[in-house]
């Protein structure tokens, strides 16, 4: 990979109007990456729809549902740096074949964690489901960025990432559809059901909802692992790895923009994944729709994602990529605010708008934060992606002051402060640079 800092910060003044988007002679592999971006996005949005589910079988607070991200989230954070080192040995696709694998493996395992009944069990398997997704965006997301010309890395990030949120409406759809049974019962119904010893009996039947759609998900990853493994990739090396060099750890602390990119992706991966696991909860809490609607507006809100992906890749076309990310995340710090100050319909459409605005942040601020690393550029990756542990902490910090409040419209605020840091590293952070030794 060709290093251009100045090129890169010509970049961020004009735009990559002039530079191709598509590697050339590399198309298969390029799709077969990008389709990843969509399959990892389901599993990522299915937990909106544990979240809820969850509460209802096991009879949980929001506090013990929000252990549902830190568990995912965590494997994240513990496998990101055990998988760019596989990596720097035996390159990217052993990275995407070891990563579906683990992913298969984990949603297999909700079978026997349905039949036992016990939600520690769950959380195993999100783990496991989560540690191959590591894997999978550790690989992905600088495959895709180094996949081409240096100067086009955000857009064509942005495009494969554009596909994500396809993947998370798929989720969010599925978990509508299949896992909620529409079934929500008042205290006197509980009371009731308890009294006739048929109480125990639905909480069996609401949990064993989730098995089949895991199942379905867990065959498609081993399928596409297989197929992954059958197709011939091109080598994604930088000129000094090419050489014999793969970087080291301490020099990462010589790039203040790069150290900025962690910060902030960990305050925005909180605050999307914050943001979305109690979406459902806030529409159901101040407009009192049932949770297959909740659903629904959770499913649209996606589609505003979807949305805003495609339109930012373009954008960025004529704007720079700081500059943009920059804005939108101003945008979405009044969005959050109205929505805390005035809970209802009207700050139910402003938390829907977030997701627009949301939508080129990771990829944006990963391929920002790789620029200029050089040899570095794998580990560097591998700690952007530890930072997604964010989306483990953040919701459960939300989750705790919503039981304390008993309302989840000030947990929003935590959102909030998480959009001004990342405005923060846009419009002050976000230039490569690099300190001498």
């Amino acid at each position: 990979m060709q290093i251009l800092d100045a090129g890169s910060e010509t970049s961020m003044k004009r735009g990559t109007k002039a530079t191709p988007l598509f590697p050339s002679g590399h198309l298969l592999p390029f799709v077969l990456i990008t389709v990843l971006f969509f399959l990892w996005g389901i599993p990522n949005n299915l937990n909106d729809v544990l979240i809820r589910q969850f509460m209802k079988s096991f009879a949980i607070s929001r506090f013990q549902a929000g252990l549902i991200q830190f568990a995912f989230y965590l494997g994240y954070f513990v496998l990101a740096m055990p998988a760019a080192i596989l990596m720097r040995r035996l390159g990217y696709k052993a990275g995407f074949v070891i990563g579906l694998f683990l992913f298969g493996t984990g949603t297999f395992l909700f079978w026997p964690a349905a039949v036992v009944g016990n939600y520690g069990f769950f959380l195993i398997a999100l783990f496991v489901i989560a540690s191959g997704l590591s894997f999978l965006e550790t690989a992905s997301n600088p495959f895709i960025a180094q996949m081409g010309d240096p100067e086009s890395s955000e857009r064509r990030l942005n495009f494969s990432q554009a596909f994500n949120p396809l993947g998370s409406i798929t989720g969010v759809l599925i978990g509508t559809l299949f896992i909620f049974s529409g079934v929500e019962l008042n205290p006197a119904q509980v009371e009731s059901m308890k009294a006739q010893h048929l109480y125990d009996a639905y909480l069996r039947s609401e949990t064993l909802r989730v098995v089949r759609p895991y199942l379905a998900l867990g065959a498609i990853a081993i399928f596409w692992a297989l197929l992954i493994w059958r197709t011939k990739f091109p080598s994604i090396q930088s000129e000094h790895e090419a050489a014999g060099d793969h970087g080291r750890f301490a020099e990462l602390f010589r790039y203040p923009h790069f150290l900025m990119a962690v910060a902030a992706q960990f305050m925005y991966v909180g605050a999307q994944v914050g943001t979305w696991s109690y979406f459902i909860q806030y529409v159901q809490e101040f407009t009192h729709q049932p949770e297959k609607i909740a659903g629904y507006f959770l499913t649209g809100t996606l589609g505003a994602f979807l949305i805003g992906r495609f339109s930012s890749a373009y954008l960025m076309r004529f704007v720079a990529p700081h500059k943009l990310l920059g804005a939108y995340a101003l945008v979405n710090v009044v969005l959050v605010g109205f929505a805390v100050t005035y809970p209802g319909w009207a700050g139910l459409w402003a938390v829907f708008l977030t997701s627009f605005f949301m939508s080129l942040m990771f990829p944006t601020i990963f391929a920002l934060g790789l620029k200029g690393l050089g040899p570095n550029t794998k580990i560097g990756g591998s700690l952007i992606v530890m930072a997604i542990v964010g989306g483990a902490l953040i919701p459960l910090l939300m989750g705790r002051i919503a039981d304390i409040r008993h309302s989840i419209a000030p947990a929003y605020l935590v959102p909030l402060i998480a959009y001004v840091a990342v405005a923060v590293y846009a419009f002050i952070g976000a230039r490569p640079k690099r300190i001498p030794a």
